[in-house]
């Protein structure tokens, strides 16, 4: 039985090819991050909020969520939030036709300098009864005061 053998020069194996596999590993290790979770607290969520078009908002100082909360609460008071400790995060879905349908923030995640938040809407299933009424779904959370940049993805 004939073996297939590697040229003269190409063979590796042993020391040479642990220290091989090792460089590669750190060399990806260095250039791949992994996405670490950042705890976040609900404040806040419905279906009645006065944002009409879907927005994704944050708000760092007071002055920040005072203007968000005229926004969504339209003059009704908003939940006390210490801006100098906490920054907030909301996911507005706009004016929706019917009931049924909700803005869950699933997942807050530390990617280097930046913070990913992860939403999805929910909607009526098929056959589902819901109410017809016009719904503009919110949800708002709170994350440990961040200055970084923050970016928004909607899940599938």
């Amino acid at each position: 039985m004939k073996r297939n053998r590697a040229p003269a020069g190409c063979k590796i194996g042993g020391v040479t090819g642990i220290w091989i596999v090792s460089t590669l590993l750190a060399i990806l290790g260095s250039v791949v991050s992994v996405p670490e979770p950042v705890p976040f607290t609900p404040l806040q969520s419905g279906v009645q909020s006065d944002v009409e078009t879907p927005r994704e908002a944050v708000a760092r100082t007071a002055a920040e969520w005072k203007a968000l909360c005229a926004d969504h609460q339209g003059g009704r008071p908003c939940p006390a939030v210490d801006v100098s400790r906490s920054t907030v995060i909301g996911v507005f879905l706009g004016t929706r036709p019917t009931a049924g349908f909700s803005a869950e923030i699933t997942r807050v995640e530390r990617d280097g300098d930046a913070l990913v938040v992860t939403w999805r809407e929910k909607k009526p299933g098929p056959g589902e009864m819901a109410a017809q009424m016009m719904t503009a779904p919110y949800q708002l959370v709170t994350v440990a005061r961040f200055a970084g940049p923050i970016r928004f993805v909607k899940a599938r």
